[in-house]
């Protein structure tokens, strides 16, 4: 993971800009007031943690940001305590914008509160916060759990024994992924969860623990799968013969996997949808907006797309560029947990793999204004709000449509 420092470091990102007055050429320069910008992150163990903090870091240096942000990395690591600690000290620092990747849905709420009465702007991203003065930037609520288990039901015909590979335990991502994906093979009683486990995120450690499972569940049919479906497919691989429809995130890894002539030959399909480390750079984006007033917009949940792309519309990329609806590097540009939906021709135009891999902006580019228009996500009871009620259809399919009757 490269330049990431501990809690209490500071990485300043950019250079005081000075300027002199025409008119009075004797005059000393006078310093541009930057906006003090934190980037905080928690669980910092994988290529995706890496890649939404490179993405945030390319941004900040391209211009005009470039002359508006002093920007300061810290990583807490998994304890939620020590990620309240962080706040409190990036608040009394003077922050004018936290952007996070939270630990907790919950536990943060109390320093987040104290962070907004100060006026500081929280922007959330992926991971969420209940408290209703945080912004949170997220495509949880798009419903990947829910479309990747109806894939996956479509794809054994109702019936079947399957494994969970979920995240990070206590994160509202890991919450809103299970339950939504639990309340579709609920409705399928041929569905059978013979093994639940946790992944962390991590390609090496879904590896491991899909080993585990494989040898305790041999004759498993299919698989669901959070971030580290990499190494879930590897597993699967490693243990011979006969493959099954994975559904999974959008690491490199994965995606190759759908390209595998062998893997393809003995039975490898699926889906690849999942968490977009584009959501970081919109989200930073759109703090930058409401600090600089080119935005009036009150706290609130935003929805980010759900990327979705099943096994036969992966396309490798021709190279570094992103063109041509390409959706998947050359094994030798990324590693195989490198999550590849970094770019978005609307949202996130500034972003290349460069940008991606080292945090280092776009040749020639320059921040492009967001849509006028914001996706409202619907309330998440424990997820994005406190005291609310989810909508009647809240694990609703959006992408995929059920060809199996439920009972």
């Amino acid at each position: 993971m490269s330049s990431m420092i501990r809690h209490g470091q500071a990485l300043v990102l950019s250079l005081v800009v000075a300027g002199t007055c025409a008119f009075m050429p004797t005059a000393q320069a006078e310093e541009v007031k930057k906006l003090k910008i934190y980037l905080s992150l928690s669980y910092s163990g994988n290529n995706w943690m890496s890649e939404t903090a490179n993405i945030i870091k390319a941004l900040a240096k391209t211009p005009p940001y470039d002359k508006l942000v002093e920007l300061t990395e810290v990583i807490s690591g998994t304890d939620p305590q020590a990620q309240i600690a962080a706040y409190e000290s990036m608040i009394d620092a003077g922050a004018d914008g936290i952007i996070s990747f939270p630990i907790s849905p919950t536990a943060l709420n109390r320093v987040v509160k104290r962070g907004c009465e100060k006026g500081v702007k929280f922007f959330m991203y992926d991971s969420t916060v209940t408290e209703s003065c945080a912004y949170n930037v997220s495509y949880i609520s798009a419903g990947f759990g829910e479309n990747s288990a109806q894939a996956l039901v479509n794809e054994l015909g109702g019936k079947g024994k399957i494994f969970m590979v979920r995240g990070v335990p206590g994160t509202s991502v890991d919450k809103r992924h299970t339950d939504g994906a639990k309340a579709i093979f609920a409705k399928y009683p041929g569905i059978e969860v013979v093994s639940e486990y946790y992944g962390m995120w991590d390609d090496r450690i879904a590896q491991q623990e899909t080993a585990k499972a494989l040898a305790a569940h041999p004759e498993v049919d299919g698989i669901w799968s959070q971030l580290g479906e990499a190494g879930t497919l590897n597993a699967v691989a490693d243990h011979g013969g006969k493959m099954m429809p994975i559904v999974g995130e959008n690491m490199n890894g994965f995606r190759l996997g759908f390209l595998n002539p062998d893997y393809k030959a003995r039975g490898l399909k699926g889906v690849s949808s999942g968490s977009p480390p584009s959501t970081a750079g919109y989200a930073f984006k759109l703090m930058m907006e409401v600090l600089t007033q080119k935005r009036k917009l009150d706290p609130v949940s935003v929805e980010f797309p759900l990327p979705w792309a099943t096994s036969d519309q992966i396309k490798l990329c021709n190279g570094t560029k992103i063109e041509n609806g390409c959706n998947v590097f050359d094994a030798k540009l990324v590693p195989q947990g490198f999550s590849t939906v970094i770019h978005d021709d609307v949202l996130l135009p500034e972003i290349d793999l460069r940008a991606a891999l080292q945090g280092i902006p776009m040749d020639g580019m320059t921040i492009q204004p967001l849509p006028a228009e914001i996706h409202k996500a619907p309330p998440e009871p424990g997820i994005n709000c406190q005291r609310c009620e989810a909508p009647a259809d809240h694990y609703k399919l959006t992408v995929v449509q059920p060809t199996v009757v439920a009972q």
